[in-house]
């Protein structure tokens, strides 16, 4: 498993400056890193192109 502080870490340009409610994604060995930017020492979810593909598409329709 890759160590999540060794990897460079994205946020949206869409992200809300100051507020700190945004998601970092990252690439991973195993697919892409997706965590919370505040709290960025709590984890991060792994999820495959094709389920972040999914989530985001959710995320557009909603």
């Amino acid at each position: 498993m890759q160590e999540a502080t060794a990897t460079k870490w994205r946020k949206s340009s869409y992200s809300i400056n100051g507020t700190g409610q945004c998601v970092e994604l990252a690439r991973l060995e195993a697919g892409i890193g997706l965590r919370d930017s505040k709290n960025p020492d709590q984890g991060h979810l792994t999820l495959t192109r094709e389920a972040l593909r999914g989530l985001l598409e959710a995320a557009r329709r909603h």
